[in-house]
């Protein structure tokens, strides 16, 4: 009964969106899996069945699939993965090389035990590669742009950076474009990196149930609107954020966006909401302990406001 009331999910869904197989499991399986799914002759794994889900825009976390102990530890593997290469980007030093250990090691765990016709075990791997680089050093931007999009192109080949919303995407996918326009703007290039971060939040706002990527979007494309000066329009993005942050209770970027808008006030002439907007960013960093970024907003705060600046 579970694969049937599944199936019947997906092709509702699907039909709903004006979908066909073919589009729906473009790069994630053969249409022949998709249609014995919503037969309810066939499940796929875990993984795929995750991917399906999101590109229909249905929290995979309300469907039940069976594991098997391989995908266990497939599941495990992912999880280490994502949260060591989320360590690597925020220690320093020598917790930022342990961090690059264990995430080296996953990543050739993973590679072992994965079908090498898994593309999206592949593009997994593949895109954390790019983004933890060499041992001592990162690859140089065109590289690490190069497997980026590799890895993006493995389930969805029709990608355009000129046209994003013409296709629907899984997670991983939306993590991947993302990382496309992070790479784009550590290059210095900006502007690139604004569109790309423009088309994924009009895709997010359209399609994106969830709303946690919607507070990492606007923190990008706001960061980088103010990069380019364009303080409203940063403000603008940045409010959208913050209003997603606490209407789905993601608060990770609640912070950093609040910021944002200070830092953007003050540019604007405003130094009294300015002031306003640090405070509640620095109370948030000091409820959670984020010690890294509390420092960095006191220094900017009295680089803008003056060293005698009170919280």
């Amino acid at each position: 009964m579970q694969e049937i009331f599944l199936g019947d999910v997906i092709k509702r869904r699907r039909l709903e969106l004006g979908m066909t197989q073919e589009q729906l499991c473009e790069g994630i399986c053969e249409p022949i899996t998709i249609s014995r799914l919503e037969n309810g002759k066939q499940t796929p794994s875990r993984s795929r069945i995750a991917a399906l889900l999101q590109r229909l825009g249905l929290p995979g976390d309300r469907y039940y699939a069976l594991l098997s102990k391989e995908e266990e530890t497939e599941s495990r593997l992912w999880d280490e993965i994502k949260a060591s290469v989320v360590h690597f980007y925020q220690w320093t030093e020598n917790e930022k090389k342990l961090a690059w250990e264990q995430a080296a090691k996953a990543l050739e765990e993973l590679e072992a035990m994965s079908d090498p016709e898994d593309t999206l075990a592949r593009q997994f791997i593949l895109g954390n590669r790019a983004l933890l680089g060499e041992r001592d050093r990162p690859y140089p931007y065109e590289r690490q742009l190069e497997m980026l999009l590799e890895a993006l192109r493995l389930t969805a080949p029709r990608f355009d950076p000129e046209d994003v919303g013409h296709l629907r995407y899984s997670w991983n996918e939306i993590r991947l474009i993302n990382q496309i326009a992070m790479a784009h703007a550590l290059a210095g290039q900006r502007k690139t990196a604004a569109g790309l971060y423009d088309q994924l939040l009009r895709y997010l706002q359209k399609y994106e149930k969830n709303g946690k990527y919607v507070c990492l979007v606007t923190f990008n494309y706001a960061r980088e609107l103010g990069l380019l000066k364009r303080y409203e329009d940063a403000m603008e993005v940045a409010d959208i954020g913050r209003k997603s942050c606490v209407e789905r209770g993601h608060y990770q970027f609640l912070p950093g966006l609040l910021s944002i808008q200070a830092e953007c006030a003050y540019f604007l002439g405003d130094r009294g909401r300015s002031a306003a907007l640090y405070r509640q960013a620095y109370y948030i960093y000091q409820a959670v302990g984020d010690d890294h970024n509390l420092k960095q907003l006191e220094a900017d705060v009295q680089a803008q406001l003056g060293e005698d600046f009170l919280f």
